[in-house]
């Protein structure tokens, strides 16, 4: 080989230390180009609200190039969030059992009067589907019985305002038989009347603020998470198992409610998705996966299409669009509910056949292994404590039993070992996956200085800096509460802060106070 031309041989196979840096040094300016355009571009694209904005990108993907998407591509996948993995939860096993006392509570409602107007008096006879009581500004709303029976109690609490109106149900119920529209020919406001006049109509709630849906408002889309992520939150799959028509039903319903789409989030992971779910008709189908709060729908719209200011949008649960579609497929109000008994302090965790506002103490009688317990009308991070004399929440399709933790411990966090829910790695319970929890009320701690520690952002996946946002709340600056998004979240959507939260902050209740401040600013 002549000299010249080995030379060169040499110099390709051995490129010089300079060569490579330069190499090295494109290589890296190419990705930060790449990653800082990817961010400019899904910033620009969530401020003109388009959908998807976090799958945007400088490169094209596979579906770009060849046509063809892949299935991870159609998951939206959730990283941040914890799962609080509580024991007692509810086996598949489902009992009905009749209760006595059911309620209907005004404060399950948010957007009306407290004290509302009675269309009934102690003493009176109703039927299942019969009003009860209506807001005195909205009085095309009705609320209506679940049962029938006799109104045998109105409980008030401060100011006069009415908590509870109580019925003694009947052995054997009576409906009120619903003059239905058909659904083929009805116009919009035809349909808006029949529902605001049967008692579905409080089962819809609007964002922001989840509060009542208004009558005189078009709802940009609706949205319906079919799967739930909390602690010991029931299996909406077993939930709708055999109630498929009415579901599909409601659905129907609901596309007349609204210009654009109903929006299903469904379970990419677990159990996956019901056919009722995946096969539905008519809807826009959106898979999710990761830990909680992946469940809620709040999180769901946020990642499918945010709400931009001036917008309003509605939301149900899996249960009130099958109420909302047997008033069409059984031509009545019905109020059952599929309820998850759970927690570590019932004896026997198991499903049930019940009514909305049934009897707590009916439905826990012999089922609790201690006296002194916190029993929750819904999840333990967003539920509301009840007495045993109490109701369950109209909304709520789960009841958790947990220990009441008012003992202080030994020397508090200085001996840290025994095991319990927390996204701290100091206890070692934290590096075994699959660990369970008795789970209690004791909060570890008294309330003190509200320090950023940047904690909130690992378990809230959405776009936002909630700690700024409760502070803003505090400080009464409406303009930052505005623009730090208060419009996008409910209580539940940062539970999860209020759990992890090292300042004991009353996280959920700072931010009904700052929704309640933006409502009267309207």
């Amino acid at each position: 080989m002549p000299l010249q031309a080995a030379s060169m041989a040499l110099i390709w196979e051995q490129p010089s230390t300079l060569t490579v840096v330069l190499i090295v040094i494109v290589v890296l300016v190419f990705f930060l180009l790449i990653t800082v355009g990817n961010s400019l571009l899904q910033v620009r694209a969530k401020e003109l609200g388009v959908l998807h904005f976090a799958n945007y990108s400088v490169l094209p993907n596979q579906k770009d190039i060849t046509g063809k998407s892949q299935t991870a591509e159609d998951v939206i996948r959730l990283r941040k969030g914890y799962d609080i993995k509580l024991k007692g939860s509810a086996t598949s096993n489902v009992e009905s059992i009749q209760v006595n006392s059911v309620a209907v509570q005004p404060t399950n409602v948010h957007g009306i009067a407290p004290i509302p107007k009675l269309e009934v008096a102690i003493g009176d006879t109703v039927k299942a589907g019969d009003p009860l009581f209506h807001d005195k500004n909205l009085e095309r709303i009705k609320f209506v019985a679940p049962v029938s029976g006799e109104v045998v109690e109105v409980r008030r609490g401060a100011k006069r305002a009415i908590t509870h109106v109580v019925l003694l149900a009947d052995k054997k119920p009576s409906y009120r038989t619903l003059n239905v529209p058909d659904l083929q020919t009805v116009d919009r406001e035809g349909l808006v009347e029949f529902l605001a006049q049967s008692g579905a109509w409080p089962l819809i709630k609007q964002r922001p603020y989840n509060v009542l849906a208004g009558l005189d408002i078009i709802p940009r889309d609706i949205f319906i998470s079919t799967f739930d992520t909390a602690p010991l939150a029931p299996d909406n799959n077993l939930v709708v198992a055999g109630q498929e028509n009415a579901f599909q039903q409601g659905l129907d319903v609901l596309k007349k409610l609204t210009p654009g789409k109903v929006h299903l989030g469904l379970d990419a992971g677990g159990s996956g998705a019901h056919e009722a779910f995946s096969k539905a008709e008519g809807v826009e189908k959106h898979w999710f996966q990761g830990p909680h709060p992946a469940g809620n729908v709040g999180v769901q719209i946020h990642h499918i299409d945010p709400i931009l200011p001036g917008e309003k949008v509605w939301t149900l649960g899996v249960q009130d669009v099958i109420t909302v579609g047997k008033l069409f497929t059984e031509k009545r109000y019905d109020s059952a509910r599929i309820v998850a008994l759970c927690g570590a302090e019932v004896k026997n965790p198991h499903y049930i056949q019940t009514v909305q506002g049934a009897s707590l103490k009916e439905l826990l009688k012999d089922q609790l292994i201690h006296d002194h317990v916190r029993v929750v009308s819904g999840d333990v991070l967003s539920g509301e404590g009840k007495q045993m004399d109490d109701f369950l929440n109209a909304s709520d399709d789960q009841i958790s039993v947990i220990k009441e933790g008012d003992v202080l411990e030994l020397f508090g966090w200085l001996f840290p070992i025994k095991a319990r829910p927390s996204i701290s790695p100091t206890f070692l319970s934290s590096l075994i996956s699959g660990t369970t929890f008795a789970g209690e009320t004791n909060t570890h701690g008294e309330e003190r200085a509200f320090v950023v520690t940047g904690n909130y952002e690992k378990v809230t996946p959405i776009n936002m800096y909630p700690q700024h946002l409760l502070k803003s709340i505090l400080a009464g600056n409406f303009e930052r509460m505005e623009g730090l998004g208060i419009q996008e979240v409910v209580e539940e959507d940062l539970a999860l802060c209020e759990f992890i939260c090292p300042s004991k902050v009353h996280v959920q209740q700072i931010l009904r106070q700052g929704m309640d401040m933006m409502i009267e600013q309207e």
